[in-house]
C-alpha cells in the first residue's frame, strides 16, 4: 500500500476495529517516522508498519542504458527528457539501522516485512520491546524461513493480491499459489498463525478464509477507493471503470512482479522480456519519471495503478464504514 496508504486510513481503520497499517517502504527514516507519529496521535489504539526487505541492486550499466534507450521515443512524445540514469529510490530496510531505531523509538504495536526478512538481530530487537511481527510469504519455503526467524505471524500472499509480489527471489520461479491454497498448505507445514492476503473484498470473503484456518485476513484493494487513501483522482476513476475487472502481472513498471490494472503502461511493455529489466527499485526510477511526464500530458496510465484481481469489487466508503461493513458481512 506505499503510495496509497496514510496516518488517517490506519488511524479510522483502527478506531474501527480492525488493525490500521502504513507502509514506509518508500520512506526515509526522517518521513517514517512522521508517518508513525502522526497516526498515533490519531489513534491509541493497535497500528502496523510496513517495511520493504529486498535484496539491493546489482547494478548493470548496460542492461540500465539499454532499458532507458527502450523508452526514448515515449519520453519525447510526452515532451519531456529521459533520465540518463536510473537510481535506487527506495531504500532497503535490511541492515537499515536508522529505520531500526524510528521503530524502536516509536513502537508500533506491529512491524510487518514484504519481499523478505531482516537479519535475526533486528527482529529480535523489535520482539524485545513487545512488538508482534509479520512477514508475507508466496511459497511454502518463504514461510518456512519466516517461521525459522522467530517471526510470529506469516501472511499468505495469494497470486490475487494486488501489488508486488512478497517473493524473497525474484529471480526463482513463482508458485503462484491462490490465496485459497496458500493458506492451507501453509498450515499444513507450519505451526505459526497463517494471516490470508489476496482477492479478499468482503465478509463473505473474509468468512472463506477462516473456514479454512487462516487467523485473519489482510486487505488492501479494498480500501483504496475510500476517501482516506492517497490515491489521485486518475487511479480512483480506473478501478471505477470496467478496467477494473482486468488486472496482469508486470515487472516493466518496478523492476519486481506486481498485480496492476492493465492500464497503458502494463500494455504497451506486455512483450518485452523479464530478463531485459534491470532490479527493483531502479527500474521503478523511470517508471515513475514517465508517470509524471505522461500525466502532464493528460495520460495517467503510466502510473503504478496496484490493484487485486478483486479490484471491480471495491466499495467507496469511509474507512471506519467499510470495516463495520465487513464486520456486519462477515456475521451474516
Amino acid at each position: 500500500m506505499a503510495g496509497v496508504s496514510t496516518p488517517e486510513l490506519a488511524a479510522a481503520v483502527t478506531e474501527a476495529g480492525a488493525l490500521g497499517s502504513i507502509s514506509v517502504g518508500a520512506s526515509t527514516p526522517e518521513q517514517a517516522e512522521k508517518m508513525i507519529l502522526a497516526t498515533q496521535a490519531l489513534t491509541k489504539g493497535a497500528i502496523n508498519v510496513n517495511l520493504f526487505c529486498h535484496a539491493s541492486p546489482l547494478r548493470d550499466p548496460v542492461l540500465e542504458q539499454q532499458w532507458i534507450a527502450k523508452f526514448h521515443d515515449l519520453f519525447r512524445h510526452y515532451d519531456t527528457t529521459i533520465p540518463s540514469e536510473l537510481s535506487e529510490i527506495y531504500s532497503t530496510f535490511n541492515h537499515n539501522d536508522p529505520m531500526l531505531a524510528v521503530l524502536l523509538k516509536t513502537r508500533p504495536t506491529a512491524v510487518s516485512f514484504h519481499f523478505g526478512l531482516p537479519d535475526v538481530r533486528m527482529i529480535e530487537q523489535l520482539k524485545a520491546l513487545g512488538i508482534v511481527t509479520l512477514a508475507s510469504a508466496t511459497s511454502l519455503n518463504e514461510a518456512a524461513e519466516i517461521e525459522a526467524s522467530g517471526i510470529d505471524f506469516v501472511i499468505a500472499q495469494g497470486m490475487e493480491a494486488g501489488g508486488h509480489r512478497g517473493m524473497f527471489y525474484p529471480d526463482q520461479e513463482d508458485s503462484m499459489m491462490s490465496t485459497f491454497t496458500l493458506v492451507q498448505a501453509i498450515k499444513q507445514v507450519s505451526s505459526l498463525p497463517v494471516i490470508a492476503a489476496g482477492g479478499i473484498m468482503d465478509g463473505a470473503g473474509i468468512a472463506a478464509m477462516q473456514r479454512i484456518g487462516a487467523a485473519g485476513s489482510q486487505l488492501g484493494t479494498a480500501f483504496i477507493l475510500c476517501p482516506e487513501s492517497a490515491a489521485n483522482p486518475a487511479y480512483r476513476a480506473a478501478l471505477k471503470s470496467e478496467l477494473a475487472q482486468d488486472t496482469v502481472f508486470t515487472s516493466a513498471i518496478s523492476g519486481r512482479p506486481a498485480r496492476s490494472l492493465n492500464n497503458a503502461f502494463c500494455k504497451v511493455t506486455r512483450d518485452i522480456p523479464i530478463q531485459s529489466i534491470p532490479a527493483y527499485p531502479l527500474t521503478y526510477a523511470l517508471g515513475k519519471s514517465l508517470a509524471s511526464a505522461a500525466a502532464a500530458k493528460g495520460e495517467p496510465g503510466f502510473a503504478a495503478q496496484w490493484a487485486g484481481q478483486g479490484a471491480h469489487l471495491a466499495r467507496e466508503l469511509p474507512a471506519g464504514q467499510l470495516v463495520a461493513l465487513l464486520a456486519a458481512e462477515l456475521i451474516a
